[in-house]
């Protein structure tokens, strides 16, 4: 992988993230307790996946 295709990935994973905190913000307004650990969980993945990618980057 080159230094662009990850900071691409990076940036898309991103974008990614913060839809999914603008989603999970209207589920705790209209209440759906098992949707958003569903969310939370899919949220901790993404930081894994941050963390990782941004390594490979560092590592180039």
């Amino acid at each position: 992988m080159t230094s662009q295709q990850i900071q691409a990935e990076i940036a898309e994973l991103k974008m990614d993230y913060i839809r999914l905190q603008g989603d999970m913000e209207k589920l705790e307004s209209t209440g759906h307790p098992t949707m958003i650990e569903k969310a939370e969980q899919r949220l901790g993945n993404m930081e894994i996946q941050l963390a990782e990618l941004n390594k490979k980057l560092a590592a180039l």
